[in-house]
């Protein structure tokens, strides 16, 4: 990396540190100011910060250049779960926020926040959860209808939760258990795409010590509706060049990624990436000899397919870390993200 040091401890820390901060889609208040605070702590005078109409975050960093701006983007919300009835019991039944995997929060810890922000903790169950009660519990479906948040309070009926201040689309937290471990490897619930933003993070920090800055004008879009499908679809000026997506990298069968490279996308569920990028991205990796995977996603799309199908005109890209168990427990190797950055860094500083 000779010119360029990848500050990976320093973005541990920050990624640590936001996942621990609740942010499912539609509930930004907390971690769009975090990063905000985090990136003004940064003291790069190039750099300006406002946030968008829809509560996002836009960092405009001004290169050397401004004749073809580029764009890049990562989305700080998460899976959750929002009240949708309060029960006759007393229980809560539940929506989800995204693409949730009943079956991957099952037994999992919450807290409900309410309008007021007084907070509950509970815990999502499958009705009916003892096996020495319900002899059919291993075997019955586990989706929206058969699934309730029981609260650690002392509550019997929905009047009884009405009064601790618990109404209907309070919001959910999921609880994130983020954990370092000491052979490299980060597992928390929201990888997806926590560890985005937090490789965005890093590459601020390392241009800024190497005393760089992006070749081109760059707009850095902090998103906060990815998990539902219109993320990135606004926020861009209409002259922009090129967008870098940056998100997780799916891994499981039949896939290319891993939990130890970046991964460039050449399609996903929304169709092909833009040929050409995809090349440049492929040339910076070889030059740089970035560990890479390529790899195509079935089930899968990103705020560059939004961006696109809101009529944004630019060449669009993906790259990410590996994660394993999307939407569940999820699992990260640190070089993963460390190769995520490295990229990005050397994407910012080409001025092809």
């Amino acid at each position: 990396m000779s010119d360029i040091q990848i500050p990976l401890e320093q973005t541990l820390e920050f990624l640590v540190d936001l996942l621990n901060i609740p942010s499912p889609t539609g509930y930004h208040a907390e971690a769009i100011p975090f990063v905000r605070h985090a990136v003004d702590a940064l003291h790069i005078p190039e750099i300006s910060l406002e946030y968008t109409g829809k509560g996002g975050l836009m960092i405009l960093w001004r290169g050397e250049m401004n004749d073809t701006a580029r764009g890049v983007t990562a989305h700080i919300d998460t899976l959750g779960l929002m009240v949708k009835e309060i029960k006759a019991d007393g229980a809560l039944k539940v929506t989800n926020l995204g693409g949730i995997m009943w079956q991957g929060i099952e037994f999992e810890n919450v807290t409900i926040r309410t309008h007021d922000d007084r907070r509950y903790r509970g815990t999502v169950i499958p009705l009916n959860p003892s096996t020495h009660v319900n002899r059919e519990i291993t075997t019955q479906s586990r989706n929206m209808e058969m699934m309730e948040v029981r609260i650690d309070a002392r509550t019997s009926s929905s009047e009884e939760t009405r009064a601790l201040g618990i109404e209907v689309g309070d919001f959910v937290f999921l609880d994130p258990r983020v954990e370092v471990v000491n052979t490299g490897f980060i597992r928390s619930r929201f990888l997806d795409d926590k560890a985005g933003v937090a490789a965005i993070y890093g590459a601020l920090l390392a241009l800024k010590e190497a005393g760089m800055r992006p070749v081109q004008d760059t707009y850095i879009l902090i998103a906060n509706y990815e998990e539902v499908g219109h993320g990135g679809s606004s926020g861009f000026p209409r002259d922009m060049s090129e967008l870098l997506v940056i998100d997780m990298a799916a891994i499981g069968d039949g896939q290319n990624s891993d939990e130890y490279s970046v991964t460039i996308c050449a399609k996903d569920g929304g169709g092909p990436y833009h040929f050409n990028f995809i090349r440049k991205l492929r040339r910076i990796g070889d030059a740089y000899e970035i560990p890479y995977k390529m790899d195509i996603y079935k089930y899968y799309a990103s705020d560059g397919t939004a961006y696109w199908r809101a009529g944004g005109d630019a060449e669009v890209a993906l790259i990410g870390p590996g994660v394993a168990s999307s939407h569940s427990y999820e699992r990260m190797h640190q070089d993963s993200i460390r190769d995520t950055i490295h990229l990005l860094v050397r994407y910012l500083l080409d001025d092809d």
